[in-house]
């Protein structure tokens, strides 16, 4: 048997482990609520294995204060791609002290790819899918070499994409818990009231999905949650969360 063959036989067995496991889980955690989920996903399936991915945006604040309150070692990757609000950034800092986070790990695109891709800095009104590939897909992708599964703080309610995820899910062999994907928006924000949690300075100012600041502004009256990203274009994702179970979103 040549090594491509045994190699493709290794990876399709390592496939099948995955799913098993996929099913498994799915199955012991099947009536969790968020916090029983993180502790299932942070201290016994993937203890040290594990890392947050947060944007540090308007609802951020309830996952990462839940994981906080299990293990604030964990680590959180924050994705500063160069274009994001000054008040995203202080929020950040807010947040690492409020909740005693010690992990906190701010990456972003190699100097390289921003003078090969964007030398101008306007990528992301010629090419938006191009600016968020280099900014943000590229960099996270190294990072999360060597975890073996991720924490996200997607939901349901925020695109018709979303609405069909799970909140265990398989991508490219890494595990993916999005423990609140069945909370909605009201239910986040009396989270956030109830626990005294610092607000995201822009949430009071007509922003509900913040992302960077030239593909993002405030909502008009009657627009959905995520109409103020990438306003103009027929887009909803940067490309950091595509895949559900192997499949595009």
């Amino acid at each position: 048997m040549n090594l491509a063959l045994l190699k493709s036989n290794s990876a399709s067995a390592a496939a099948i482990t995955a799913r098993e496991r996929l099913s498994r889980m799915r199955t012991e955690t099947a009536k969790a609520d968020s916090r029983e989920l993180l502790e299932f996903a942070i201290r016994r399936e993937f203890p040290g294995r594990i890392a947050v991915i947060s944007s540090f945006a308007a609802e951020s604040v309830v996952l990462l204060h839940q994981v906080a309150e299990i293990d604030p070692e964990t680590p959180v990757l924050f994705l500063n791609t160069g274009k994001l609000f000054g008040e995203t950034l202080r929020y950040r800092d807010r947040l690492q002290e409020a909740l005693g986070l010690t992990d906190i790990r701010c990456i972003g695109p190699h100097p390289a790819d921003r003078d090969k891709f964007d030398p101008k800095g306007d990528l992301w009104n010629r090419d938006p899918d191009a600016c968020c590939n280099f900014r943000k897909t590229v960099p996270l992708k190294k990072a999360l070499a060597g975890f073996e599964a991720i924490l996200t703080g997607r939901k349901k309610f925020q695109t018709e994409e979303r609405a069909a995820m799970q909140p265990i899910e398989l991508l490219d062999g890494r595990f993916r818990f999005n423990p609140l994907a069945n909370w909605n928006l009201a239910e986040l924000q009396d989270y956030i009231a109830g626990h005294r949690l610092p607000a995201h300075p822009l949430a009071e100012d007509g922003f509900l999905s913040i992302g960077c600041m030239p593909c993002t502004r405030r909502l008009n009256p009657g627009e959905n949650y995520r109409d103020g990203r990438w306003a103009g274009y027929d887009k909803r994702e940067c490309g950091i969360h595509f895949g559900m179970d192997g499949e595009g979103i």
